[in-house]
């Protein structure tokens, strides 16, 4: 397929979470910031994909714009993985992981949905997907930093349906609240973004140990990717998550290799897109490790997840964000009953941005 074009927007929409917006990011986090990518092609096909943005969107658009543009476009791509591979090469200088994977992943991302189109299959398909089947969300809820808070909305998300949730809390008195107000609804996990340090991991794992139905604990120390640390915490009665925050299949493997955790979290929008992912699902197939893939978006990057998560039988759940946004930049109302979602036959990701909202929420250059 030759590429005629290649688009970056940034599209900010304000959400409601019921809190004050700190805690979890470097600043208040009130709105979601997509860096949409679209790539067009000779034949007036289009592709859509999602670049990690959150509080860089501006420096991923950048990227994309002045590095990857100019090897995408004009283009013939006859394989996807080997013009990731090849552009992974080429802006090595820039970094192997953080804002250069992330653009990346976004353009990666679009060439499959791209791709698809052409051949008139569902991206599940075009990924040795079998059938469609229903998967199921947990939610997943913003920090509140407050007992109070923290138990509300997790009722209030019980009550909606959903059957799993996952705190970002940091204090055992919030995550002892929350687990109280969910009094054995729902299994629940605890993602403190490397909050504590060896001997708070070890102390509230036995504490977390203690409470039932404490699903895993996610991230719990930094650096994120100090493989070996997390693999001596690992084995202490409640199963170890992390991988948001890894780039590429290598880091993936040498988690692996490692010991590190009992479940990898892929984020296509961050790893180095589809392509990345599909080989992380090979080393988890070796390795028979669960899979629980970083998904709190909305967009291409949400439909992208469900796609890979229909190919790939093994991933255990979904991630749902559980906040309000102002607008949907993709509608998902076809494709969802409540916390589950179920992608159809339509071709590439099966749904589009709403130009309306996009249009509305574009970020002014």
């Amino acid at each position: 397929m030759r590429i005629r074009s290649i688009e970056a927007r940034v599209v900010e929409i304000p959400f409601e979470d019921g809190g004050n917006g700190l805690g979890i990011t470097p600043s208040a986090w009130k709105s979601l910031e997509t860096v949409l990518i679209r790539i067009e092609d000779t034949d007036g096909n289009v592709g859509w994909g999602e670049a990690f943005g959150y509080f860089v969107a501006d420096a991923v658009r950048s990227m994309v714009e002045t590095r990857v543009k100019p090897l995408v476009e004009g283009a013939t791509v006859e394989s996807i993985p080997a013009w990731t591979r090849q552009t992974q090469r080429a802006l090595h200088i820039f970094g192997r992981y953080g804002l250069t994977m992330f653009a990346i992943s976004g353009v990666d991302m679009a060439l499959y949905d791209l791709a698809a189109k052409r051949a008139k299959m569902p991206l599940w398909k075009l990924l040795g997907g079998e059938a469609p089947v229903t998967l199921t969300t947990y939610a997943s809820l913003v920090r509140y930093g407050e007992a109070q808070a923290a138990a509300a909305v997790s009722r209030r998300a019980l009550d909606e349906g959903f059957r799993d949730i996952k705190l970002h809390e940091i204090e055992m008195s919030v995550i002892e609240a929350a687990h109280a107000a969910i009094a054995g609804r729902a299994p629940v996990s605890v993602d403190v973004n490397c909050a504590w340090d060896d001997a708070q991991t070890l102390d509230h794992l036995a504490q977390l140990r203690a409470m039932d139905g404490i699903s895993w604990l996610e991230e719990p120390i930094f650096p994120p990717e100090d493989f070996g640390r997390l693999a001596r915490l690992r084995h202490h009665g409640v199963p170890l998550a992390a991988g948001e925050n890894w780039c590429t299949a290598t880091q993936f493997r040498q988690a692996v290799q490692a010991g590190a955790v009992d479940y990898l979290q892929p984020s296509v929008s961050k790893v180095g897109g589809i392509t990345e992912f599909v080989e992380i699902m090979s080393i988890v197939r070796e390795a028979n490790l669960g899979v629980l893939p970083h998904s709190p978006y909305f967009g291409p990057g949400f439909l992208t997840t469900l796609h890979l998560a229909t190919a790939y039988r093994e991933m255990m759940q979904v991630e749902y964000l559980y906040v309000e946004p102002a607008a949907e930049i993709i509608g998902l109302a076809p494709i969802r009953d409540g916390h589950r979602f179920c992608v159809t036959d339509a071709p590439g990701i099966g749904l589009a941005p709403n130009e309306a909202v996009v249009s509305r929420f574009v970020r002014a250059r």
